[in-house]
């Protein structure tokens, strides 16, 4: 028998028009039996630093750097994984392929999910709710993984972020990615946390990782 494995799936930056270089798509992923345990630990350092409501990338600062440290820490000590695909939109030629932002990120989502996906296994997948399209997004990329993967796909749907302590973890993840691929340098509390991310990685995470990497799995699309 088969894992069943869940998805916590968000993105940054991934408007068209929202000046941003990037376009990120991630999610963190846990085996079903585990969430139980992996949701009480997160919340569990929270209580210990005191810290109330969701934990985001951007709250990131000297007074809460301390819990957001152990919570990357018990990410790297844990059987967690983390993967994102990376998209320079200065490449980005809709025109050309026919093909609106919304088509494309449509195309994004499934490429993010559909290289971890397997008939021996069953999923869960949640998406942040973003917009009032985000009902939409959901129902495409249903629709396009169950092309392959119709009876391993058992939920697709929404979720709000502060429900979910692995949405909130693939924030801090996805946001430590976008901020060193920036360049961005101001905030010394997340410099500290790439920093401690890097030393559990191969490579800087600025740099796309073999495909065979299962922790902390990057992927940059070569746009043609």
């Amino acid at each position: 028998m088969g894992k069943i494995l869940n998805f916590y799936c968000d993105e940054s930056t991934h408007l068209e028009k929202d000046s941003h270089p990037y376009m990120i798509l991630s999610f963190v992923s846990t085996e079903y039996h585990q969430l139980k345990l992996h949701n009480e630990s997160i919340r569990n350092i929270k209580r210990r630093h005191f810290i109330k409501g969701e934990m985001k990338w951007s709250k990131i600062s000297k007074s809460q750097y301390e819990c957001y440290k152990d919570v990357v820490n018990y990410f790297f000590a844990s059987d967690l994984s983390f993967r994102a695909i990376v998209i320079d939109k200065s490449k980005l030629k809709h025109s050309l392929y026919n093909q609106t932002h919304a088509e494309f990120y449509d195309k994004m989502y499934f490429q993010l999910l559909i290289h971890k996906l397997s008939s021996e296994n069953s999923y869960n997948i949640y998406m942040d709710i973003k917009d009032s399209y985000s009902f939409i997004k959901a129902e495409n990329l249903k629709k396009y993984l169950e092309r392959d993967y119709e009876d391993n796909i058992r939920v697709l749907q929404q979720i709000r972020s502060y429900e979910s302590e692995l949405m909130q973890l693939t924030d801090i993840l996805m946001g430590a990615v976008n901020y060193k691929l920036r360049g961005l340098n101001k905030v010394t509390a997340k410099n500290k946390i790439i920093e401690l991310i890097e030393e559990n990685c191969p490579n800087p995470i600025n740099m796309r990782t073999s495909r065979e990497e299962e922790k902390f799995n990057l992927f940059h699309i070569n746009l043609r």
